[in-house]
């Protein structure tokens, strides 16, 4: 009797405990269900303490940490999900796959260094790579749109920045985001908008600080070279143009239209090459720049490098296709094609808007620098070139001369045309005709190397 009683003692303590024991399974379970709901409906905050009082219920239940895992991994607080997810591991080797939160860390790490290089590529597939685990992480969301605007693909960045602001308007990341997209293309009075806004949401913001100054800056000396430009004062248009392209480098967009500017600044100072070299590095920050392209073209036709010109003009017309470019390529190429000819004007030492009286000066004068008796004396290689500079004096004179053939000459057309073919073309005869006949003049000497002219 005494053991049975005993043992009824025993019954009469232990039954409690195990009400109680399934009472709190119950509650924690239920702790559990309530966390799921939350999860489902993406308020990882509540689901995170609805996990957390499951856990404190019964602190032996795998689920329970696995679940708190994924929701730290949510929130993007990676290395609480990792212990929690070694804890879940450890009561249950079933909940393995929790050990990506290990991955996950160290592609933030990786991340973090590379970005620190201005390696935003790198930086874009280790967010990637990590959102397949956190697909919600803010945090690595802004980060990789952030990357995506420093790699000027801003649609992607805009994107990605628009979808977080839908959830929460008020977050300084995103905001940040969207008016650094807007800056880097050259959007600088909206993007001041959305940098202040997000320094009202985060006043310590320090990126939204530092690209608010920067467009505040870029935009005022900008538009103060723009005012010089306009009132001719162009020395003090280039100073401030230069000034404004060392406020942000990494301002392509911006930075691409300060240099054509400059660009254009130097050519109305007559400083072509400068011009040239700006406009090159207008359309190596943008090379779908069209007014670099055309003010480099246009310089280049004003140094006679034709066909660099030819190039640029192609360019052009190969991305916008108006007349008014097909114009310009065309008289490039005509230019192109002229430069190759002899230049006429320049073998008789005249302005091609020369006079007829002129000409004709010129030609007396170079005809009889270069006559062949003038250097009969001289070696046999110093007469031929001297031969060859009287026949092309002669040709020169002829084109020149004549109203019909300088036309087409001038016009770029081929010479050869309608029988104007200059290689049967004899010197002498216009020679004889311009000065008369033998007797009309005479080369004497005077000297080694001195000659005079005697004309009858």
């Amino acid at each position: 009797m005494a053991a049975a009683a005993e043992c009824d003692v025993v019954m009469a303590a232990t039954e409690p405990e195990l009400l109680d024991d399934e009472e709190t399974k119950r509650e924690a379970e239920s702790f559990k269900e309530q966390g799921n709901a939350y999860y489902a409906k993406k308020d990882y905050n509540e689901a995170y303490n609805y996990y957390t009082k499951a856990i404190d219920m019964c602190p032996k239940n795998a689920s329970y940490y696995g679940n708190r895992a994924a929701t730290l991994m949510m929130l993007g607080k990676f290395r609480e999900a990792l212990v929690d997810a070694q804890q879940s591991v450890r009561l249950d080797d079933s909940f393995v796959r929790f050990k990506n939160a290990n991955a996950v860390i160290e592609y933030e790490k990786i991340a973090e260094t590379d970005f620190e290089k201005r390696d935003f590529r790198k930086v874009v597939f280790c967010m990637d790579r990590a959102l397949e685990y956190a697909p919600a992480c803010h945090r690595f969301k802004i980060l990789k749109a952030e990357c995506l605007a420093m790699l000027g693909r801003y649609p992607e960045a805009q994107s990605v920045a628009s979808d977080i602001l839908r959830m929460d308007s008020t977050n300084a990341d995103a905001l940040y985001v969207r008016g650094l997209c807007l800056y880097y293309e050259d959007c600088i009075e909206k993007a001041v908008q959305f940098f202040v806004q997000a320094l009202r949401m985060a006043p310590d913001h320090e990126k939204a600080c530092v690209a608010c100054r920067n467009a505040k800056a870029l935009k005022a000396k900008k538009e103060d070279g723009n005012k010089a430009f306009k009132e001719g004062n162009y020395k003090l248009a280039y100073e401030l143009y230069t000034e404004a392209l060392g406020i942000d480098p990494n301002n392509i967009k911006t930075n691409a239209k300060l240099y054509c500017n400059r660009g254009t600044v130097n050519s109305k100072l007559r400083k072509l090459d400068d011009a040239i070299e700006d406009c090159t590095n207008a359309v190596k920050l943008d090379d779908t720049y069209i007014k670099a392209y055309l003010r480099r073209a246009q310089c280049y036709l004003d140094t006679e490098q034709y066909e660099e010109a030819v190039r640029d003009y192609e360019k052009v017309y190969q991305t916008e296709k108006t007349k008014e470019h097909k114009q310009l390529l065309k008289n490039a190429q005509l230019e192109l094609k002229k430069s190759k000819r002899k230049d006429y004007y320049k073998i008789l030492g005249v302005d091609k808007n020369a006079s007829e009286d002129e000409i004709k000066k010129a030609y007396r004068k170079r005809a009889l620098m270069h006559h062949p008796d003038r250097h009969s004396g001289a070696s046999a290689e110093v007469q031929k070139e001297e031969e060859k500079k009287f026949k092309e004096v002669g040709e020169a004179f002829t084109i020149l001369s004549d109203p019909k053939k300088k036309t087409r000459y001038d016009s770029g057309q081929d010479l050869d045309e309608e029988g104007m073919n200059m290689g049967d073309f004899d010197a002498n005869n216009i020679f004889k005709a311009f000065f008369g006949g033998p007797g009309g003049f005479s080369f004497e000497a005077s000297g080694p190397g001195n000659f005079f002219f005697q004309f009858g």
